[in-house]
């Protein structure tokens, strides 16, 4: 991503604008008195044409970096019908332990090689997500879109898929539809996650779970059941919670099972945010982590290896997703083939086996 500090910009006719380097937005004819070429030279070395040697397209690029150039969208968008915006929309629930800026982060390391931008459309789960994806439609103002929290029948993918939109889902459907993706093996980290339990002794595990409407919730759910039926443990139920509920309900429920005859000895958790209400749960219930119960958990960051290292942890990049996700919707916009754009990354354990 640019450098948020505002550089020196020269005015469009090569010297300070009104005695203020500061204040009007480098063009092209800024850039062309910087580097001593002509505008049309710059300007296609922008655009990578084949014409351009390689160090003047450096040379172009790296004073354009320097000034904070970007391209005038409405410009662009006349002379070429695009816009060069990828939009992501993402829940505002998602920024826990880091998943948004990762997330970001991610997409912005392919978009920063490319003449994209990337617009963040913020939503809330308690309204239509059709809104966002409406708007972007109506409006025109992106030529591709990232969504996330995907169903197994999503009307988003539907819908951009009708509307001719290039898209890709941070997880994936299961309505026929063959598009772009990129997704968590949820279902072998659910089994591993089962079996090192297992391995540790623990025979009743409990788990929280996403919430049921998402597809990562019935991979979630196959790979837990087949962990149990390998290791011969029983399921503990956790009801009425889910990674999405609200941490002191969660740290309720959790208090309330581990006071149980029955309690599990062993829990997963599928969210590195909510494993912090787990662990209050257990504690509250006068039961140690680490030796009254085992836990095991997802993250997106080192957080709880550092605050409690007992736990079992497990690594979801999230990083790499962005990645893929802004690798798979680029692909889309050129016209490759869905299935050559779909990728699904495995868990990475902190601990040997």
């Amino acid at each position: 991503m640019h450098d948020d500090k505002k550089p020196e910009i020269l005015g469009s006719g090569g010297s300070p604008a009104n005695g203020d380097p500061l204040r009007e937005r480098p063009t092209l004819k800024t850039i062309a008195f910087m580097t001593g070429l002509g505008i049309t030279t710059v300007s296609r070395a922008l655009k990578d044409a084949p014409d351009i040697g390689a160090d003047t397209k450096e040379r172009v690029r790296m004073v354009a970096r320097q000034l904070g150039y970007q391209p005038n969208r409405a410009g662009v968008r006349l002379r070429t019908g695009k816009t060069n915006v990828i939009a992501l929309v993402l829940s505002v629930e998602e920024e826990v332990m880091g998943l948004t800026s990762n997330l970001v982060f991610g997409i912005s390391e392919i978009l920063n090689e490319t003449s994209y931008h990337l617009v963040v459309t913020p939503h809330s789960n308690s309204r239509d997500p059709m809104v966002p994806i409406r708007y972007i439609l109506d409006t025109g103002s992106a030529d591709g879109v990232i969504i996330s929290r995907i169903e197994p029948n999503d009307p988003r993918a539907r819908l951009l898929t009708e509307r001719g939109v290039p898209f890709a889902t941070h997880g994936r459907s299961d309505m026929g539809l063959v598009h772009p993706y990129h997704d968590f093996d949820n279902e072998t980290f659910a089994r591993e996650a089962v079996e090192r339990l297992a391995a540790r002794g623990r025979k009743r595990i409990a788990i929280l779970m996403p919430p049921s409407q998402l597809t990562f919730y019935a991979h979630t759910r196959a790979g837990f059941l087949a962990g149990l039926k390998a290791t011969g443990a029983e399921e503990i139920a956790l009801t009425g919670v889910s990674i999405d509920s609200r941490l002191k309900v969660i740290r309720d429920a959790c208090e309330a099972l581990m006071r149980q005859p029955d309690a599990p000895d062993g829990f997963i958790s599928c969210s590195g945010n909510s494993s912090i209400a787990v662990i209050a749960g257990i504690e509250a219930a006068g039961k140690k982590l680490g030796t009254d119960i085992e836990m095991v958990s997802k993250q997106s960051s080192a957080i709880l290896n550092w605050i409690r290292p007992e736990i079992i942890t497990m690594n979801e990049d999230i990083r790499l997703a962005g990645r893929e996700l802004a690798k798979a919707v680029i692909g889309g916009i050129g016209g490759a083939d869905p299935k050559t754009l779909q990728s699904i990354s495995s868990p990475s354990w902190s601990q040997p086996f």
